[in-house]
């Protein structure tokens, strides 16, 4: 993982999880890598991996069982709900970072729609 000195790690690992699940690599119901390997795995500090499991414990993405492990959620809405935030962010910024460039919106759907067909 490469981490951006710009946003702290934990919040890395937590995104990063995030776009697995999206993307399929991980599943609803997996078991999560243990806190110490994923840090070992990713070379940050234990502490840092258990605070992400706690905040995406709290967020309902994952769930502990004692002495079973670290689950992903099984809950379908929250997969959905992730997914949409996370397209929400990055649309979000895509709109600033145009505009802030002097792109009209009917420019930017028109970008949008030429490179898509080349893609």
């Amino acid at each position: 993982m490469n981490f951006d000195n710009n946003k702290p790690i934990y919040i890395q690992i937590i995104e990063d999880i995030k776009k697995k699940l999206i993307r399929g690599d991980i599943k609803l119901g997996d078991k999560m890598t243990s806190q110490r390997e994923l840090a070992k795995e990713i070379k940050v500090n234990p502490n840092t991996v258990q605070r992400a499991y706690r905040e995406m414990e709290s967020m309902g993405l994952v769930k502990t069982l004692r002495g079973q492990g670290t689950f992903i959620t099984e809950e379908i809405d929250t997969l959905k709900e992730i997914k949409n935030d996370m397209a929400s962010e990055v649309l979000i910024k895509f709109i600033q970072d145009m505009r802030s460039l002097g792109f009209e919106d009917d420019e930017m759907i028109s970008l949008i729609k030429e490179y898509q067909q080349k893609l």
